[in-house]
């Protein structure tokens, strides 16, 4: 019998059956650029054929995925490597830190055998028992906490899918439970926000304190990072609009980051003369 497609019938194994096989290319292993093939065994000639029209389907559209050991914790260490070489140190070392509470449940698992529901068992852990560190080790993590882990896993098995490691982003439907969501807001204390009246406490008690410029800086628009790498030759003043404050971001050598984020913020004219003093 002449088969249509490169089907092998092999010879019946020690029960008797005849079985049928196949070898695809699956491209080139990026690591050492060599070939790489795909072998795959059936019960049945039909079977073969409906594998075979399937993996060369996939293979000719660019998204085939070949069979591979990486596992969950090996390919976050290639993800966090490839995000450092445009990321800020501390960035990096946030993201890090955060992923580490998915490694100690997920780490272990193949990245091809991790499924939706390892996932969905890995968040209620960590919010019932994830925090393994301070004094309150064994109990749950809270949900912001949660979501930037889930977040930055999300962003490492997109990264995976656009490799050809895995097929599918398992996680992309895990979300927080919205019952957590609302008893967590209904037992956490939040501080309300200062009064017009305590901002004014507040700037009259620091009127002859050597850091006045950055603490009045805080109370205008400007994140901490900001207040700490501001440089006194990008405070200006505009006539007639008031004191400006121009924050770019810049690098840890000090040059510029072309892509970074570039914005203006208006400020009282005492923490902008102080700024521009050196004070």
């Amino acid at each position: 019998m002449v088969l249509s497609v490169p089907i092998k019938k092999l010879s019946p194994n020690a029960k008797g059956k005849v079985r049928y096989r196949f070898v695809v290319d699956v491209g080139r292993d990026p690591e050492t650029g060599k070939r790489k093939q795909l072998t795959r065994t059936f019960a049945t000639l039909r079977e073969a054929k409906v594998a075979y029209a399937y993996l060369t389907h996939r293979r000719y559209e660019g998204t085939l995925v070949a069979p591979n050991n990486i596992t969950v914790d090996e390919w976050l260490d290639q993800w966090i490597a490839e995000k450092a070489e445009d990321l800020e140190e501390t960035t990096i070392n946030s993201y890090a830190a955060t992923l580490d509470r998915v490694r100690s449940k997920l780490g272990c698992i193949r990245l091809q055998g991790l499924a939706e529901e390892d996932v969905r068992a890995w968040v209620e852990w960590a919010l019932r028992e994830g925090r393994v560190r301070s004094g309150r080790a064994g109990a749950g993590l809270g949900v912001i906490s949660v979501e930037m882990s889930l977040a930055r896993l999300k962003d490492a098995l997109n990264r995976a899918v656009k490799r050809h490691l895995v097929a599918v982003n398992v996680a992309q439907e895990v979300t927080i439970p919205r019952k957590t969501r609302k008893a967590e807001r209904l037992t956490k204390t939040v501080a309300p926000p200062w009064t017009e009246t305590e901002v004014h406490s507040f700037v009259l008690a620091v009127q002859d304190d050597r850091l006045r410029a950055p603490l009045l800086l805080s109370l205008m628009g400007l994140r901490p990072a900001e207040v700490c790498g501001l440089r006194s030759a990008l405070v200006r003043h505009r006539p007639g609009q008031g004191p400006l404050e121009r924050h770019q971001h810049a690098d840890d050598d000090g040059e510029q980051d072309g892509g970074g984020e570039e914005r203006e913020v208006r400020c009282r004219r005492a923490a902008a003369s102080i700024a521009r003093a050196g004070q």
